[in-house]
């Protein structure tokens, strides 16, 4: 049997994880600054995430929802402690998609509405209603196509404020990443992410804040449209959850009351992903990671706008991005041939990196000096 031919893969096979370093097969040293796509939050391999994983699967890996799991409850008392949500309700489940899928259809079951809006560059998902949201006709089968789902220009106001003039007792939710990441690293502005909250709240909608790839402190904070100062009716949060342990989860705004069997899920919250995730948001707090992301992050926008070949650095915290002009298409290939530096892309001319939250000013430092002579040396064969 062959595996189905679905991603274009770099030749490198990955064989060892320590921090913010992954080493290949043949025993090269690479650095990671894509974090295998924003997953890896407080580093490869962290001594206290190995030692919780361990200590639980001596004693149960699986159990499913039908009986009681108190590490869920005390995930949920620690994550709203560290996000600031207390007094929201946590559902678990096993990826971004799935927590966009369940994010979406609770808005339909609160409001009994269809209409959803989303936003021209917008990635939630592969599953289908995740994926009909999701700017992207390559990826939408025919089975996924609905009317249900416009799309709005991101951060144009006044395209919302009409959407809603004129349709806004149709709409069940906006549902809208705080940094769009597969996008490009497009920052929503934070009187967007307010007149969003307005609107919702005027016309009985739900706020749905994708943080799937923003959240979890990448933007230096818990999730990034804390920017704008106001609450989400629904936060989705998957990939930096569990560092690299499949786990995801909506967090549930108070007013927004639980039915038995309005949602569900087999391998949600299972006593091995609540220990990952419990061992992320520890480490998280004990390390101070979102003050790290913070000055790390600062320094590496900061280095970047101030090369005159790099255009638009822009993002926030560890969830930054830039446009490569056409003389410098090979960068991201030869950060990885010639330097051995992980990092992401968007299409058609983007460089993200998504570091973990533990990155080092060393090796921000060791990155920013490999792309400075990378240039020099394309601009040298121009």
């Amino acid at each position: 049997m062959n595996l189905f031919d679905v991603y274009p893969l770099n030749d490198v096979t990955i064989v060892k994880a320590k921090g913010s370093y992954v080493w290949d097969d043949q025993g090269n040293q690479y650095l990671d600054l894509y974090g295998g796509h924003a997953v890896i939050s407080i580093g490869h391999t962290h001594p206290h995430w190995v030692k919780r994983i361990e200590e639980q699967l001596e004693k149960i890996a699986f159990y499913s929802n039908s009986i009681r799991i108190p590490l869920q409850q005390e995930l949920a008392k620690k994550l709203g402690s560290v996000s600031g949500k207390e007094d929201y309700q946590l559902f678990l489940c096993n990826s971004g998609a799935e927590a966009n899928e369940n994010a979406l259809k609770l808005a339909s079951f609160y409001n009994g509405r269809k209409k959803i809006i989303a936003f021209n560059k917008a990635f939630h998902g592969r599953t289908s209603l995740a994926v009909a949201a999701t700017d992207n006709k390559n990826i939408i089968a025919p089975v996924n196509e609905t009317d249900n789902v416009v799309f709005l220009p991101f951060n144009d106001e006044d395209a919302l404020e009409a959407y809603f003039d004129k349709h806004g007792k149709e709409v069940s939710s906006v549902i809208i990443e705080g940094i769009q990441g597969v996008g490009g690293i497009n920052v929503a502005s934070e009187s967007f992410l307010k007149l969003i909250r307005a609107l919702c709240t005027k016309y009985g909608a739900l706020y749905i804040a994708d943080s799937v790839q923003c959240g979890y402190g990448r933007s230096g904070k818990f999730f990034s449209h804390d920017f704008a100062g106001v609450n989400a009716d629904i936060y989705t949060m998957a990939k930096g959850m569990g560092n690299g342990f499949p786990v995801a989860g909506i967090i549930i705004a108070p007013h927004i009351q639980p039915k038995h069997f309005q949602l569900g899920t087999t391998f949600g919250g299972n006593h091995l992903a609540c220990a990952a995730a419990l061992a992320v948001l520890e480490v998280i707090r004990e390390e101070k990671l979102m003050g790290n992301a913070v000055m790390v992050g600062k320094y590496l926008r900061e280095e970047l706008a101030a090369m005159p070949e790099i255009k638009n650095v822009r993002g926030r915290g560890l969830m930054i991005g830039f446009d490569v002009p056409e003389e410098l298409g090979a960068l991201k290939k030869n950060l990885l041939n010639n330097h051995k530096i992980f990092t992401g892309e968007a299409k058609p001319n983007v460089i993200r990196l998504l570091p973990s939250l533990a990155l080092k000013k060393k090796d921000a430092e060791e990155f920013i000096e490999a792309i400075k002579e990378e240039i020099a040396a394309l601009h040298a064969t121009v």
